[in-house]
């Protein structure tokens, strides 16, 4: 096989794209077009073996080399759906990596019959994001009078009145729902990931005190039955000893080495949220996805190595890329046209035996009105899984 600009002779050949052989970056110009069923850039011709550069079309996508060009970014300061070429040109839906990997295994096979290729199966990894355990309790005196200020002031009478009611320990708190969390996880043979905010009270973060002695036994509790994370706070972004406090802090905690994370508000500032996690040797990020869109930010369903594009070295931290938040499901209106839309996505994963990662948070599956048919949802995914068992 040769990746080259000519061809030497008779071999397996694709034609290379200048991406890969570049130092820095630059602006180039891209050019999508229809694939089959799907979509790629970088064009090749009719010499090639594949018409795309699909290693350069790969590395551009899975590097988020888009991302550390000049954009519009949103009041969070997070990269958007909208500024991306897959959903410019309509391909977010699918994990197209995924796809053009199966169409080189096609292309090889037909070169090379008798390679054996290693097989893949798809898989789940639930995350569950803990950004405050309860609504109303541990939330200390002052906070809690400032929450009965500010319900009298807006009229919520209703939620003042579940509020006491939680406060004298005549109500369930809405957003425990750690006892349901824990039923479904021993009921799968895969673990869910848990991530707990543990980090300072801020404008963005709105978190219990980790000094609580209740608050760490819930830690330690839902820690005996699935994996559990850091869900660092919006200011550990950026700030190298606020996320170290904070793993250090999860580690004292769950007494054995952190592993995974996500950020808070899921916003990443690339390279430097993933260099501070490559030296705090946290081995594993959540973040990589879009809060309000459902589909394949890094073009893929498959974790891969996070490669730092301004030193040119692929590091050891692994990007878990997710594919669904709870709070794009609250887009479409029936339970029936949500289940619609997350079988979709479901399936696209599945016809690459990719692993589908969903983020939902604790509140998701509370009673609430908002989050009706979350439950029902939830357990549609985990039952995707099951199937394939």
């Amino acid at each position: 096989m040769s990746y080259t600009k000519q061809h030497l002779g008779n071999e397996f050949f694709i034609k290379s794209h200048d991406i890969l052989f570049e130092q820095g970056l630059s602006d180039l110009e891209i050019n999508v077009q229809k694939w089959e069923d799907t979509k790629c850039f970088f064009f090749n011709g009719d010499k090639s073996a594949m018409p795309f550069d699909i290693f350069a079309a790969s590395f551009y996508l899975l590097s988020r080399y888009e991302e550390y060009l000049p954009q519009v970014k949103d009041e969070y300061g997070r990269f958007t759906a909208e500024e991306s070429l897959a959903f410019k040109h309509g391909f977010l839906h699918q994990p197209v990596v995924d796809i053009w990997a199966y169409k080189f295994k096609a292309a090889l096979m037909q070169q090379f019959p008798k390679f054996e290729f290693p097989k893949r199966e798809y898989r789940v990894k639930p995350v569950i994001d803990v950004p405050a355990p309860y609504a109303f309790k541990l939330k200390g005196v002052m906070r809690t009078m400032g929450g009965i200020v500010k319900d009298l002031f807006r009229f919520r009478f209703k939620r003042l009145y579940e509020r006491f009611l939680v406060l004298f320990s005549l109500k369930h708190d809405p957003y425990d729902t750690f006892k349901y969390i824990i039923n479904r996880q021993k009921h799968v043979g895969f673990k869910f990931l848990v991530c707990f905010f543990i980090g300072s009270y801020s404008t963005y973060d709105k978190g219990i005190n980790i000094n609580k002695r209740s608050f760490i036994s819930l830690i330690k509790h839902l820690a005996d039955y699935c994996n559990v994370g850091l869900k660092a706070s919006y200011f550990a972004i950026n700030d190298l000893e606020t996320l170290k406090k904070e793993k250090r802090t999860m580690e004292e905690v769950i007494n054995t080495a952190l592993r995974a994370s996500r950020f808070s508000f899921s916003k990443i500032s690339l390279p430097e949220s993933y260099r501070n996690m490559v030296q705090l040797e946290i081995h594993q990020d959540y973040t990589m996805g879009y809060v309000n869109h459902i589909g394949f930010r890094a073009g893929s369903c498959t974790p891969f190595l996070f490669y730092d594009l301004d030193y040119e070295v692929q590091t050891p931290l692994r990007i878990c890329p997710f594919h669904l938040m709870d709070f794009a499901l609250l887009k479409t209106a029936s339970l029936l046209d949500k289940k619609q839309v997350l079988t979709g996505v479901i399936n696209e994963v599945k016809k690459v035996n990719g692993e589908f990662v969903p983020v939902f948070h604790n509140y998701t599956f509370s009673s609430s009105s908002r989050w009706k048919g979350f439950k029902e949802l939830f357990n549609l995914i985990l039952d995707s899984a099951n199937a394939e068992a």
